[in-house]
């Protein structure tokens, strides 16, 4: 029996699970395109209106779920725009199925147009990377290709000359879905005892816990609970132990807390839980650790390690938490408790302090006492990751979505559209600045065709002030982060959306409480205060930063900068 191998690729797609795939048709996908017209009852097509937001919704979808998200696109320059999206999805270690249109299979090498080498171009960011020549091996190639970002948690890119799928090949092929397994580490009792001597043995220890512990929530509350640890979560990580239980001290950096980053450099023993964490200057790397991770290769990488256990977080903690002896009680862990009640005081201060306009942390602040129990948080790059990080208390009945490693701007909109795809029952929240909103603001009216509902703030102060906080603390003075004043209100309602004007914290705790069952896609086009997203810990060398910069402004202006409360400056930095 005879089958196109276009149809063939979206059968072996959908018995992996697919049902949507991102993107924009074009000239060489067409037959790729015209096989999903086909298949419209198996997989649903969601075109968006730039590359940049397909790929991010993939990778975003991928993210919150852990399946496979999917996007598609034509060569040359459409290929070229999904890199950041797949480069995010890289980053995050999220599986993500590239399809990339090309030039028919005789005018490659001949500089035809919009012939780029996409086999080259994307060898860096995919952990499969194949140009397919024979129709036949078209259905295998995809069949291993999802394994391999399956197995490898990446991006893998297959490069498809438009008449390649539109050959009959033999319909000889089945996916191997029920045969894939990933690798299943055995839990050696003798590294569990090993981690639980050098726990028993130290008074001090802390938690670092990452995207490794998505599957051993509970486990990790246990965990933390039956051996008195204070825990530390990275970014992409927040919320999945909740943000307001007592033992958690928020995240650890720039964009942390000070008592995290206090309570780090008092532990004698670190032990990190399905984290690469990849800012290893925040480390006490003076003390012994523990990792736990299923990735080989990510032991020992960012600390010296005296236990390290490769495996799934929950088996090992599950074992851990049978073989160790319960802790009653340890002073260190009351001591955390108290630097991060005095921290819980110090924000509650900042949120309340007398201000004009919005106020973004008490914005933010709103929204997180607001929102849903099953509620999606899509957040972008800049201060709103700052205040998210801060002032939203995240719960593991949550999903919090941002741009981890890349840190790309713009990924909120495509993160909540990935969001409502995936998750239609689910309120979903998202919040960008006035210049990552910018960038991919065309795919509002996606979210409005799609009928997607959805809530987006907007902080419209026009201003990248993220940047502009950035080049004080570099000792730089503040160029190029001005930014056009956009009605995005009137743009939303242009769009088919709803649109809103907010001028203070009283009409946005309203409009979030207004459209909380909304029909429709929403934007709140909000007029923030320039706040500043203080570090957790200001060090040395920003204080420095921050002196030379208004000197400089002091002798360019003659006028001293204005700054934050002193109040607030002096908690993060004494």
């Amino acid at each position: 029996m005879k089958v196109r191998a276009s149809d063939k690729m979206i059968d072996v797609m959908s018995q992996w699970g697919i049902d949507n795939i991102f993107g924009l048709p074009g000239d060489s996908v067409d037959t790729t395109i015209d096989a999903m017209y086909r298949a419209q009852d198996k997989i649903k097509f969601t075109h968006v209106l730039h590359e940049e937001v397909a790929a991010l919704s993939a990778a975003a979808q991928a993210k919150l779920t852990g399946k496979i998200g999917v996007c598609l696109s034509i060569g040359g320059p459409g290929a070229i725009h999904l890199l950041n999206g797949l480069y995010d999805a890289k980053m995050d270690h999220a599986p993500v199925l590239a399809i990339l249109g090309q030039v028919q299979s005789k005018m490659l090498n001949t500089d035809f147009f919009q012939e780029v080498d996409t086999h080259v171009l994307f060898d860096d960011v995919a952990v499969y990377n194949k140009l397919i020549m024979d129709p036949q091996s078209l259905p295998r190639i995809v069949d291993e290709a999802i394994r391999t970002a399956y197995s490898k948690q990446g991006v893998a890119v297959l490069t498809i000359p438009d008449d390649i799928p539109a050959h009959m090949i033999a319909d000889n092929f089945n996916a191997n879905v029920d045969n894939f397994k990933i690798e299943d580490y055995q839990v050696d009792d003798k590294e569990i005892k090993a981690a639980l001597e050098l726990m028993k043995i130290h008074s001090n220890p802390i938690v670092l816990a990452g995207t490794g512990i998505r599957n051993a929530k509970k486990e990790t509350l246990d965990f933390i609970e039956k051996f008195k640890l204070p825990i530390i979560q990275t970014m992409p990580a927040k919320g999945m132990v909740a943000d307001d239980h007592p033992y958690n001290l928020g995240q650890l950096g720039k964009l942390g807390t000070k008592a995290a980053y206090e309570m780090m450099q008092k532990a004698d023993l670190l032990i990190m839980l399905g984290t690469d964490y990849p800012y290893a200057p925040y480390l006490n790397h003076k003390i012994d650790a523990i990792q736990v991770d299923i990735n080989g290769d990510k032991l020992g990488k960012r600390h010296r390690v005296n236990v390290a256990i490769q495996g799934e977080t929950q088996k090992v903690l599950k074992r851990m938490i049978e073989l160790g002896d319960e802790v009653k009680e340890r002073p260190f862990l009351n001591t955390a408790i108290s630097h991060m009640a005095q921290w819980r005081s110090w924000m509650k201060d900042v949120y309340s302090k007398n201000h004009e306009g919005v106020l973004p942390s008490k914005m933010f602040h709103d929204l997180s006492t607001t929102a849903q129990d099953n509620a999606v948080f899509s957040i972008d790059v800049g201060t709103s990751t700052a205040f998210g990080a801060r002032f939203i208390d995240a719960k593991p009945t949550q999903k919090y979505t941002i741009s981890a490693w890349l840190g790309t701007m713009g990924c909120a909109l495509p993160g909540a559209i990935a969001s409502k795809m995936v998750l239609p029952d689910r309120p979903v929240y998202a919040v960008a600045g006035d210049g990552a909103f910018s960038m991919v603001m065309q795919d509002f009216a996606t979210a409005v065709r799609y009928k997607l509902p959805m809530v987006i703030t907007v902080l419209n102060n026009k201003l990248l002030a993220f940047i502009e906080y950035e080049q004080q603390s570099a000792g730089q003075q503040n160029y190029g982060i001005s930014l056009p004043d956009i009605d995005f209100a009137k743009f939303a309602e242009a769009c088919g959306g709803i649109g809103e004007r907010i001028t203070t914290n009283e009409q946005y705790a309203e409009a979030i409480e207004k459209y909380k069952n909304t029909d429709r896609p929403v934007v709140l086009d909000v007029a923030v205060t320039d706040e500043a997203p203080l570090p957790g810990k200001i060090v040395m060398d920003e204080a420095k930063g921050y002196a030379k910069f208004g000197m400089g402004h002091l002798i360019d202006k003659k006028s001293m900068p204005e700054l934050p409360p002193m109040k607030e400056i002096l908690r993060s930095f004494l």
